[in-house]
């Protein structure tokens, strides 16, 4: 699947404040780097990123992840996420980088690491299970 088929993918599926105006960077095989662009909107207290707008791009990440290797034909519904915040994010743009760990025939395993603005030191990590279904 190609950058433009995953962005077309992700905008048909997904609702519209899913999609925190994500930009698809690179989309390799399983692995994927997103970029979700600064909005002072998403800061929360302290400027910093709000949590639930981190954790929600983490799913996203790992659903376009895991959509990637499962195919349009099939869907990922989130059925487990866990999420680990390392430090809080810097008023910047946010990358992310999610692979599939492990696929069996119905459920997928996942994970998403978040970085502010540079993959240097990661900001939050995330592992999800999905259950595929079909479409």
């Amino acid at each position: 699947m190609t950058e433009d088929e995953l962005q077309r993918l992700l905008e048909t599926t997904l609702p519209l404040r899913d999609l925190h105006g994500v930009l698809i960077e690179d989309c390799q095989d399983q692995d994927i780097r997103l970029r979700f662009p600064f909005d002072a909107t998403a800061m929360g207290p302290g400027d910093i990123f709000s949590g639930p707008t981190l954790l929600s791009f983490a799913d996203t990440a790992i659903y376009a992840a895991v959509q990637i290797t499962i195919g349009a034909a099939q869907i990922a519904l989130t059925s487990n996420l866990n999420v680990t915040y390392l430090k809080p994010a810097d008023a910047a743009d946010v990358v992310s980088l999610s692979r599939v760990i492990r696929k069996g025939q119905r459920t997928v395993h996942a994970e998403a690491w978040l970085f502010s603005h540079t993959l240097i030191e990661p900001i939050l990590h995330a592992t999800a299970s999905l259950a595929i279904r079909p479409r």
